[in-house]
């Protein structure tokens, strides 16, 4: 089983994949009508030149379902890629899929809990730098123990009056956890790793994307190294 812990209580767990290095050659060498059932060199070439020169078809041949535990600001986030995916709703061929849990039928139960609360960047809107001083790291601390303890406190007494689950999440914050399986092409994720393991990320998005970067490399070593020292190792 190909799994990371992220954060404090989030995963990111390889379920499925299709294909695998010779995949993406075999694909861009059918327009010759060859194929090849062993990997050397010249294929190694060959992969470099396709992503070198943005010849992005082959890769999208190679994908990988991932299930994934984080909270929901995450996943705000994570919606939006949609480089190297079909989305339009009339396709009946799209190359990623997304299913989530659901509040409706399951009660939520885990939160995020952030190790330490960090300062607003002077100069950039949407980032954060440094943390804040050790006054305000236990002031923080303990407003936002007692607020989870309400949250916690009024969902589960909404429950137990036999409140619809549907309607008693409204009260839920944005740390609540939510797990999803995600289905992309190589292209899909190696778009998403390249924005999101990027210092002006939000940190925790960050860490999904890190620890996603190290699961490609064991799904396709190959492709995922050759892409890396193109893209990622500047």
């Amino acid at each position: 089983m190909l799994k990371s812990q992220v954060l404090d209580k989030g995963f990111i767990e390889v379920v499925d994949s299709l294909g695998d290095d010779l995949t993406v050659v075999n694909s861009a060498r059918v327009s010759f009508g060859k194929r090849k059932t062993k990997f050397d060199k010249s294929d190694e070439r060959l992969v470099r030149y396709l992503a070198k020169y943005k010849h992005y078809s082959p890769f999208r041949h190679l994908q990988v379902q991932f299930h994934v535990k984080a909270p929901e600001f995450v996943m705000r986030q994570w919606y939006k890629h949609v480089v190297g995916i079909e989305t339009t709703s009339n396709s009946s061929t799209k190359d990623h899929a997304w299913n989530e849990i659901s509040g409706r039928y399951v009660p939520v139960v885990d939160f995020y809990n952030p190790s330490v609360w960090r300062k607003q960047s002077d100069d950039n809107k949407q980032a954060s730098e440094g943390v804040l001083d050790d006054l305000q790291q236990k002031r923080m601390d303990d407003t936002y123990n007692e607020f989870m303890r309400q949250v916690r406190m009024t969902y589960e007494r909404m429950i137990e009056a036999g409140m619809a689950k549907e309607q008693a999440r409204i009260v839920l914050p944005l740390n609540q956890y939510t797990e999803v399986y995600w289905t992309a092409s190589f292209q899909a994720i190696m778009n998403f790793i390249e924005l999101r393991d990027e210092k002006t990320s939000q940190i925790e998005i960050q860490e999904y994307a890190k620890a996603m970067k190290e699961l490609m490399f064991d799904v396709f070593p190959k492709t995922t190294e050759i892409w890396s020292k193109l893209y990622w190792e500047k």
